[in-house]
């Protein structure tokens, strides 16, 4: 089985994804560095360089390759994976995968996100917190039609990891 992970960057897509492969003892790959290891370069400098056109087209090739290619994993997606590319349809329409939305409140979310701004290139330039909440409320607004389609919602607000984990077996198995 693929256990994929879905939703809003800094909702726990990576952190979750590492702590479930190691309990259920599947590998873990998390789509943004696999991307940087066969691109080379970071995800920071693909925007910069070539743009998020380009970014999108090369995320959706490497995740068809990962699909066709690898069982027994736990893949964390980017933020807008689901959203390009008709890759929602991909992963919905796949024999063997469960996704999984990981649900974070727009305030989860910024408090998680301000101090992490410089690592994420959508949004290293926003100034305020005010226009962290703004950016992340009308990005949640555009991409909650896809992140919903996923079997598995889990929300992770206010919950700890362990919390969270047991939800994920519990509702997997």
């Amino acid at each position: 089985m693929i256990v994929v992970f879905i939703g809003y960057m800094a909702s726990g897509k990576s952190t979750l994804g590492k702590v479930l492969a190691q309990k259920l003892n599947y590998s873990f790959i998390d789509l943004d560095d696999y991307i940087e290891e066969k691109e080379n370069t970071s995800v920071s400098n693909i925007f910069k360089t070539k743009g998020e056109i380009y970014f999108r087209k090369a995320e959706m090739l490497h995740l068809k390759s990962i699909l066709k290619s690898k069982n027994n994993i736990v893949l964390s997606l980017g933020g807008g994976t689901p959203c390009y590319s008709n890759n929602i349809e991909l992963l919905l329409k796949a024999n063997n995968i469960k996704n999984i939305y990981l649900k974070a409140s727009i305030l989860t979310l910024v408090e998680r996100l301000k101090n992490e701004k410089t690592k994420r290139p959508l949004i290293a330039h926003i100034k305020t917190d005010e226009l962290l909440t703004e950016f992340i409320g009308k990005h949640l607004f555009e991409r909650t039609q896809y992140y919903n389609q996923a079997e598995i919602v889990i929300s992770t607000d206010n919950k700890t990891e362990i919390e969270i984990i047991e939800e994920l077996i519990f509702q997997l198995f």
